[in-house]
């Protein structure tokens, strides 16, 4: 082995003073001739025995530079002791250990286990998956050593497939038996969530030991299933097994997915009744599902009792209030928190976007900048649904920017979230481009994109995609084809959407929902086959909802069918929780028609209803800011110059010819 020392000044002899500086102080054989066969010379041996001693960096690359200097670069047994205090110590450093074996000439199964083992904790965890197989590829046969580190990194990249693969070599060189290669098999296919794969190889075990049961009853706690859980646990205590923390916060978790209370209750009884020590992560696991299960008294009871309370504690409060609407304790209880993570910001972020104040989490999210805190990718997914919720492009494209500027591969997730953005933001373009930069597109992808073009009337250019997506084997859904019929309508592509519905159930066996019948009966209203979409509204299997007689009124207004407006009319007394847009449409529809009656009749309505007309909001970007306005909206400092502007706008429009329309508008009624 050749390796160039980084300092060209090295200590050439043991005895040197400067050598023992650092504590490498080690008995010396008695015999130095009486050395094993193991080492070259005594020389060996000493070196090899104070490397045994080495308790940082400076001191090993001292012990490597001896090393060179008595020529024993291609003792692998010494070397393979070097890469394991570089891969594992945490002294070490990952970076030297892969140096090191690079130029090994044939490197040894300890090395290769070592740095599997190194690189499994790293923030590069493939890398061990790709030495796992560059092992294989050299002729060295995997073992338990090996293989649990392997599948450790594939539970954490949910790589189903390659756990099949590592576990079949398993199998194949006869240490798939061995507990604790079944024990990470278990954890990587619950975590992947091929739990019937977890129960598989749980019920092959002749052995099993405390973190098989908890492995297994934490695929069932991933998968959200409390029955299997809790009955596996029943079996657990049958055998004999005595649960620790780890079991009883397995069994919390999937009660607070679930929430269910009684059965969280029912494990806090058992803590208490058996006498299991509560330390800081069963404390929280309970403050968790009491939380989640809506008992805000006893999560609050819990939180108060705390000694010690962390970054966990309070943020799994916050979320709570946030959860039940309790903004404003939510907002108190953030703002004292000692300590915030990247959890307790999502947290709030992810209240303000649920409950469309779009704006106060862009706000709290500058905070978080501010405050010198890193978003994490489920905090950009946050902001940029933010920014397609209300056209904000601007912050749209300076979070892009940052993902760019992060070095961050972007994931199919991240990447959906740009695209449905951009296109929500009215820049399709980008939104295409970013489509076609995805490595691997998932139906989501598709579905984003053929909606997106569907927004803003690319019929053509969807059923195009749509064609792509079918042709790469991704299976359209429901979702798909509400995109696709939608392009169809806006884009008046009456022969494609009548085709395509009726291969949604013939071909793809996909039963229409009430999206899919809103979407044809707009196509075929706006088309002036109205009597087609009345039919097909009659023969639908489900009862019309205010999108579907909405559609049917815009078709009314279009083409001026004010009987058929009128028998909608009294559909739609019969229908509860419809808004004012209805009837702003119908007395639209009546006003043009100069049927004066109908619009008396229609305000009658409105106000023996108790109808109220909710304010719309309208925004406008101008040099990089947002302002945000309702009609007759004066708060704006200018505003008196901008009402002067329309106004002279308004004449212009007079002098040129323009007549509005006879419409009403719900606020003269």
């Amino acid at each position: 082995m050749s390796f160039t020392a980084k300092c060209p000044t090295v200590v050439s002899r043991l005895k040197n003073p400067l050598f023992h500086h650092h504590s490498l102080h080690t008995t010396v054989p008695q015999n130095p001739t009486n050395f094993t066969q193991n080492f070259k010379s005594p020389t060996h041996q000493t070196l090899h025995h104070l490397l045994e001693q080495c308790s940082s960096m400076r001191e090993l690359k001292q012990l490597h530079a001896q090393i060179i200097l008595h020529s024993l670069t291609n003792e692998n047994l010494t070397l393979g002791k070097f890469i394991s205090f570089c891969s594992v110590n945490h002294a070490g450093n990952l970076h030297y250990a892969q140096l090191l074996f690079d130029h090994v000439h044939e490197p040894n199964k300890f090395m290769y286990n070592s740095l599997i083992r190194g690189y499994s904790n790293s923030d590069d965890p493939f890398k061990a998956f790709s030495l796992y197989c560059q092992m294989v590829c050299s002729g060295l046969s995997p073992n338990e050593f090996t293989l649990p580190f392997v599948l450790k990194v594939c539970a954490g990249q949910s790589a189903y497939w390659e756990a099949v693969v590592v576990h079949g070599q398993a199998i194949k060189i006869g240490i798939g038996s061995q507990v604790c290669v079944q024990n990470a098999l278990i954890n990587v296919y619950g975590v992947c969530g091929s739990i019937r794969s977890a129960r598989n190889v749980f019920d092959d075990m002749s052995e099993r030991s405390l973190v098989s049961w908890n492995s297994m009853i934490g695929g069932y706690a991933r998968m959200g299933s409390c029955k299997g859980a809790f009955l596996l646990f029943r079996e657990m205590r049958d055998f004999g097994v005595g649960p620790d923390k780890f079991t009883l916060v397995n069994l919390l978790s999937v009660c607070s997915q679930s929430c269910d209370l009684e059965l969280g209750r029912y494990v806090h009884l058992y803590i208490e009744v058996s006498g299991i020590e509560v330390d800081q992560i069963l404390r929280n696991a309970l403050l968790d599902m009491y939380a989640k299960c809506g008992h805000l008294h006893l999560a609050q009871t819990i939180f108060y009792r705390m000694t010690h309370k962390n970054v966990v504690s309070w943020t799994s409060m916050v979320s709570a209030y946030a959860k039940h609407g309790l903004i404003e304790f939510a907002q108190e209880f953030f703002d004292q928190m000692p300590l915030k993570n990247v959890v307790s910001w999502n947290s709030m972020i992810s209240y303000y976007v649920r409950e469309g104040q779009c704006r106060a989490a862009l706000d709290l999210f500058q905070r978080m900048l501010n405050s010198g805190a890193l978003p994490d990718e489920a905090t950009l997914v946050f902001i940029l649904s933010a920014c397609s919720q209300i056209g904000d492009l601007v912050i749209g494209k300076k979070t892009h920017s940052y993902i760019c500027n992060s070095n961050v591969a972007p994931s199919v997730t991240l990447f959906n979230s740009l695209i449905d953005m951009y296109a929500k933001c009215g820049a399709v373009g980008i939104a295409m481009d970013l489509f076609t930069q995805i490595p691997e597109k998932n139906a989501v992808s598709w579905n984003i994109i053929i909606g997106a073009l569907a927004l803003h009337g690319c019929g053509f250019e969807a059923i195009r995609i749509f064609k792509q997506m079918q042709a790469g084997g991704i299976w359209p859904d429901e979702i798909t084809f509400t995109g696709l019929l939608s392009a169809c309508s806006h884009s008046g592509l009456l022969d494609m959407g009548r085709y395509y519905f009726e291969r949604m159930e013939s071909i793809y066996r996909i039963s229409p929902e009430i999206e899919h019948y809103a979407c044809m009966v707009d196509l075929l209203g706006r088309g002036g086959f109205l009597e087609e979409a009345i039919r097909l509204l009659i023969g639908m299997p489900m009862k019309p909802d205010t999108v579907i007689w909405g559609a049917l009124l815009g078709a009314c207004r279009i083409h001026g069918n004010v009987d058929l407006g009128k028998q909608i009319l009294k559909q739609l007394l019969e229908l509860e929780g419809h808004g004012s847009g209805l009837y702003v449409l119908l007395s639209n529809i009546f006003g043009e028609a100069h049927r004066w009656e109908d619009v008396k009749k229609i305000r009658k309505l409105i106000k023996d209803g108790g109808v109220i007309k909710s304010r719309a909001v309208s925004s406008i970007e101008i040099d990089g800011c947002v302002y945000e306005f309702m009609v007759d909206d004066k708060r704006h400092e200018t505003s008196s110059s901008i009402y002067s502007m329309l106004d002279q706008l308004t004449d212009h429009l007079k002098s040129t010819g323009y007549a509005p329309s006879a419409f009403l508008d719900m606020e003269e009624l």
